[in-house]
């Protein structure tokens, strides 16, 4: 039988709300009041302006996400004009109290406000240059005006456009940041939130300040207590080390009275080092997360062991490693050793499997979108392979170390896969569906050419300035035209314009279908 034990998070600490940032408005993609907001449980928002609460619209609507402990976000602005100038009052709420934050915003003159009347004496040199000054800051408001207009309009394929991204992600948002100055003694107000010293990697919470977070959820703060699998420490044999990363390290092991149907299976441990009382609560409600993500396509986990240190989580072991490594072992160029002698590997991927593993990979994230995660991280290193061609999402958190090549290291703490990541993840750190979306497309283009590295010919800089200007990848060489029309229509500048992951995983089925799978390549 399993044995099952009750996650408890019943001890996380209550905590008022703090309003930890609400900045002047700023224009971005739209006009917006930048908030941050921490306490548990999570509060509740209202905004006022000038004392009425702001009902939302097409015009003015908050978009808000989690992002480790603190609720991020935007009050945001479609074409404001002076009518929206005023205060703009944050209130924060939860069963711990209530907390506001007033900020003004100017938007536009008043067109209708009176002219003061002009001076009744005789026109001096003073007046006469204050005249001028004001015609030529009149004259300059327009220009500028106009530079913002065509700066807006072409300004991203200007090979200036560098300027905005960089500084976005120069490191000095992080470094500058309030939330590297939280008490980290403060349990994360969600079951499904990391603290400040915790991040996901990949689909598993870590106890690192190195990574940025890769799954977030918003939802589930009031979910009952998940059902987490305890597996006895005796029942774990370890067999041999397959990584390390900064959270400790994964084995490969043999685990007993796991499957009512085996003796004993391989499994994959995780092992977490260095655990203290926040990192221990932070794998705890990893834990039930993971226990939480069941489907075909997403690597299993088994449960954990925590009577004793190191705490262990226990995954299904895919025999072929990560989907990365292995289309680079199956390409034309990929070279075997037998007896020390470089030998032709004969076991290329043909069309039927690359769509085959397409397929799976927009199954998995199918699933993923239906349950609200965003993963921020989709690339082929974070996908595993196993015996029959089976692929599933999710890794041990390896691949930042093994793939270091891959990530942009910010502020000298994040780390962002920026070759994988649509413009407004690099602008503006913006993720979602949609965004993990442009991530898949640059996965069927990893796909189709055997695991080359996105724009492998350009340094970070310049990837960041040929997405944000509008380039894409280009058609790998034996990739069919509806195939990288999928590609391309991963790739639309605006997030709405994507294509939808379901229809993107019935086309391919539907191509897949077509060409039926051969599956001798594996053993």
């Amino acid at each position: 039988m399993y044995a099952l034990i009750v996650s408890n998070v019943s001890f996380l600490t209550a905590v008022p709300p703090v309003i930890v940032k609400l900045a002047e408005p700023e224009q971005r993609l739209d006009t917006c009041i930048e908030f941050t907001v921490w306490g548990y449980p999570q509060p509740q928002l209202r905004w006022f302006h000038k004392q009425k609460e702001i009902i939302e619209n097409d015009y003015i609507r908050t978009e808000m996400g989690f992002y480790q402990d603190y609720l991020e976000g935007c009050l945001t602005f479609q074409n404001p004009t002076h009518i929206n100038n005023g205060n703009y009052t944050l209130e924060a709420s939860n069963a711990m109290g209530t907390v506001t934050k007033t900020v003004y915003g100017h938007f536009l003159e008043n067109p209708d406000e009176p002219v003061t009347p002009p001076h009744s004496g005789p026109p001096d040199e003073d007046t006469f240059g204050v005249s001028i000054a004001v015609g030529l800051a009149g004259f300059a408001c327009v220009l500028l005006l106009v530079l913002f207009v065509l700066i807006n309009k072409y300004g991203r394929r200007s090979k200036f456009g560098m300027k905005g991204p960089v500084a976005v992600i120069s490191g000095e948002e992080d470094s500058a940041s309030p939330l590297h100055h939280v008490n980290h003694g403060i349990i994360t107000p969600c079951t499904l939130d990391a603290g400040p010293d915790a991040v996901v990697i990949g689909m598993t919470r870590i106890p690192v300040v190195e990574n940025p977070q890769y799954f977030r959820h918003g939802h589930n703060c009031n979910k009952p207590a998940t059902l987490v699998q305890h597996i006895k420490r005796r029942d774990i044999i370890l067999k041999r080390e397959l990584g390390e990363g900064a959270f400790g390290k994964v084995f490969l092991a043999e685990c007993y009275n796991l499957s009512p149907t085996k003796d004993k299976m391989l499994v994959a441990v995780k092992t977490l080092k260095d655990p203290n009382l926040s990192a221990r609560k932070d794998f705890q409600r990893e834990a039930e997360l993971l226990t939480n993500l069941q489907h075909d396509h997403i690597v299993k986990f088994y449960g954990v062991c925590v009577d004793g240190d190191p705490l262990i989580m226990v995954f299904e072991y895919m025999k072929h490693g990560d989907l990365n490594k292995f289309l680079r072992a199956h390409g034309p160029d990929a070279m075997i050793l037998v007896d020390g002698q470089p030998l032709q590997s004969n076991g290329e991927l043909g069309l039927s499997q690359m769509l085959h593993i397409a397929t799976q990979i927009a199954s998995g994230m199918v699933y993923l979108a239906s349950q609200h995660f965003v993963h921020r991280d989709l690339a082929t290193r974070n996908c595993l392979v196993g015996n029959g061609l089976l692929v599933k999402i999710g890794d041990f958190g390896m691949s930042r170390d093994i793939y270091s090549s891959d990530y942009y290291r910010v502020g000298g703490h994040t780390m962002l896969p920026i070759r994988w990541m649509p413009p407004e993840s690099i602008m503006y750190r913006k993720f979602s569906t949609e965004s993990d979306v442009w991530s898949f497309g640059v996965i069927l283009w990893e796909i189709f050419t055997y695991g080359k590295q996105p724009w492998f010919q350009l340094g970070n800089n310049e990837v960041i300035e040929c997405i944000t200007q509008g380039r894409v990848l280009e058609r790998p060489r034996i990739c069919p035209k509806e195939v990288y029309d999928i590609m391309l229509g991963c790739w639309q500048r605006e997030p709405q314009q994507r294509l939808n992951i379901k229809d993107i995983q019935k086309v391919l089925f539907a191509m897949g279908k077509a060409t039926p799978v051969y599956l001798d390549i594996l053993g």
